[in-house]
Formats: C-alpha cells, structure tokens, sequence
C-alpha cells in the first residue's frame, strides 16, 4: 500500500526543546501512514518543582497540538506523570481533553493499559534514573494495581541522559533488562520507560531471551493510538518491534 495522505496524527508533547530519538523510534515502530507531530517543554531536571514550572507551557502545547488537528495527544515524559503523582495527572488529562475535545494520555498511562491489557500484575523495572524518581513511579503504578518487584538502575541526570550515545543506550539496555529479568523470574512484563532511552532494536532481543513483553514509551503510546484509530487503522505495525506491537 502507497500512502499518499497520512491518515493518524499523534501530537506528543515532549519534555524537551528538541526531537531527535523519540521521532526516530517512532517512525521505526509506527506502521507507514501514521504521523507523530511533535512539540517540547523545557524540563531542566527530574523534579516536582521543575515539572510544575513546566504547566502553564504544558497547555500552550495542548492547544498548538488541537489546532494542528492531532487526533490524539499524549504527554511523553514518565517522570513528568510520576513526580506529578497519578490523581493530578489525571485531573489534567481531563481537563485537556475538555479543552480541546481530543483524547489526551501519557506514556505512563499508556504503559498501566498496556500492561492491564497483558495481564502483568508483576513487573520488572530497569530506567536510567535516580531513586527519587524511580520510587515516585513505583508508588504512581502501585495505585493503578501494578507491583514492582525489582526495579535495576544506571542512575543519571536529565542532562546526562540527553548526552548518551545510541550504541552506549542499547547496550545499557541489554544489561539492565538481562540483569532484572534474571533475578526476577517472576516478573510478567520489563518496563524500560525513557523517551530519550534508545532501546527499540533491545526489545526483540530481550523478549526472545526471556519470554516477556518488554515496554517502552515509544511502544506503549503507538500502540494504544493505534487501538484508539480503531477501523481507520489502514496498516498494522510491524511484530518484530515486540509483543506491545505485535498485540495491536
């Protein structure tokens, strides 16, 4: 099929002032014809302060993306929902969609229905981040009823992670997922969430290795769009990007 016109846009709001590997998975994982349309925040460092500083930009970006005709808008970002905890993040995401009548989402929660929508209740963790923020994101998927059960971390700062090397990400990735999933072999799913982690061409290596659906940003939010095009949805993503894909 030769798509002319594309016929999904999905407007991501980012938490950086620029796009590089979230647009570049994006268009990896998502089937042809589908459009991210992208727009940042300035998020200087992984707190509640810096997150809450970020708000008043964070309605600008969903009034840009509504007049951009986004059919859907989804707040990248896991440590933005996590600091926030998850009744705010809510109460935002309901007041965006009243605002510009669009469903609005979060990787995060793009992850919780993900994970609901497998059946994992028990889960692996690996990030790229400091305890803070890992400890705010465990406690934000204990209340939607997912229990993390080993969390591994190479803890960095934001700025540090805007830094890495495509080929240093992947291979943290590799030893993160294969150290977590080996010590826990009761985890039901690995969650590796971080737009900026490059860890696509892992996934495929990581499930082979050990059986178990393995989550990223990227993956999670495609995938519930796409279960939120319904028919529209004129081509399905590639299955070897992963079991979230392969179950759209």
């Amino acid at each position: 099929m030769n798509v002319i016109n594309p016929w999904y846009q999905l407007g991501y709001i980012i938490p950086h002032l620029y796009t590089d590997m979230d647009a570049y998975q994006f268009y990896r994982v998502a089937p042809e014809g589908m459009v991210v349309i992208t727009t940042g925040l300035n998020l200087t460092e992984y707190s509640l302060a810096a997150v809450e500083r970020e708000l008043p930009t964070l309605w600008e970006r969903f009034d840009l993306l509504a007049k951009k005709k986004a059919d859907r808008i989804s707040l990248s970002g896991v440590p933005v929902a996590a600091a926030l905890g998850r009744k705010k993040m809510l109460e935002i995401l309901a007041a965006a969609e009243a605002r510009t009548g669009l469903p609005c989402d979060t990787d995060l929660e793009a992850h919780i229905a993900t994970l609901q929508r497998l059946g994992a209740t028990k889960i692996a963790l690996a990030t790229r981040w400091p305890e803070a923020v890992n400890s705010a994101l465990t406690r934000y998927l204990a209340e939607a009823g997912i229990e993390t059960i080993a969390c591994r971390s190479r803890s960095r700062t934001l700025t540090e992670n805007k830094q890495t090397l495509a080929s240093d990400d992947h291979e943290l990735a590799l030893e993160l997922g294969r150290q977590v999933l080996k010590e826990t072999p009761a985890a039901q799913a690995l969650l590796m969430p971080g737009g900026l982690w490059f860890a696509i061409y892992a996934v495929p290596i990581l499930e082979a290795e050990f059986g178990v659906p393995v989550l990223l940003n990227i993956t999670s939010t495609t995938a519930q769009a796409l279960r939120a095009a319904g028919p529209r949805m004129l081509q399905r993503p590639d299955p070897r990007w992963g079991k979230v894909m392969a179950s759209v």
